[in-house]
């Protein structure tokens, strides 16, 4: 049976079931962007602290989410943290385990945001008698958001495509249920290639809004 022969007989059924699998994905993906968010700001703040007791430990973990497979990651927190107690859902391990790995890489993003502003504008905040977290929160970090947008969207790309990992601690996402279908009807091409274009209608647009912020952040230099 041909290719096109196969998408005639069986494309629709291929069509709902991946699309079936796509609210567990846009769940893990909203999830551990969220986490990566909040914690990435901690982490990136801990970075450029004058303490060396929070620069330390906040390296250390850079590096090593950074310099290790996210699968690797995910197994740990699927397979370990049982052993030491906990026993996470596939869900709540592919969450956690993605919100890690992407809160490493968001914090160079907020890093390099924040030292892009020039250290006259803290100076300045710190002489009219606000804290430095207020100075942080409503001088520097509204500023170095324009410059962040950008990579951040296509982090939110990357972690988006990221997702088809967590098939394996369990999750019925779009490219478990593809190789559920793989297996059960022998076919592959076909199905893998509806799941690619599946991503792409998503990814795409996301593509472009990053190009769109990313012009506008060269005009307001």
């Amino acid at each position: 049976m041909s290719f096109f022969q196969i998408l005639e007989k069986n494309g629709w059924y291929f069509f709902t079931t991946l699309l079936s699998g796509w609210p567990a994905t846009l769940t893990v993906a909203a999830g551990a962007l969220v986490f990566a968010l909040v914690f990435g700001l901690v982490v990136a703040l801990m970075r450029i602290s004058v303490w060396k007791v929070l620069r330390w430990p906040s390296t250390a973990y850079v590096e090593f989410f950074r310099g290790t497979p996210a699968l690797v990651q995910l197994f740990v927190i699927y397979f370990g943290f049982p052993d030491w107690g906990y026993q996470p859902t596939p869900m709540q391990a592919a969450i956690i385990g993605l919100g890690l790995n992407g809160a490493a890489y968001l914090s160079e993003i907020y890093r390099a945001g924040i030292e892009s502003i020039h250290r006259g504008q803290m100076e300045a905040a710190l002489a009219l008698g606000m804290t430095p977290a207020r100075a942080m929160r409503y001088i520097v970090l509204p500023q170095a958001i324009r410059t962040m947008l950008p990579p951040m969207t296509n982090f939110a790309i990357v972690l988006l495509k990221d997702t088809s990992i967590v098939f394996a601690v369990g999750v019925l996402e779009v490219m478990a249920l593809a190789r559920q279908l793989v297996t059960e009807t022998l076919t592959s091409a076909p199905i893998y290639l509806m799941a690619g274009a599946m991503y792409l209608c998503v990814t795409i647009p996301m593509a472009r809004l990053a190009a769109r912020l990313e012009r506008q952040r060269q005009a307001w230099q």
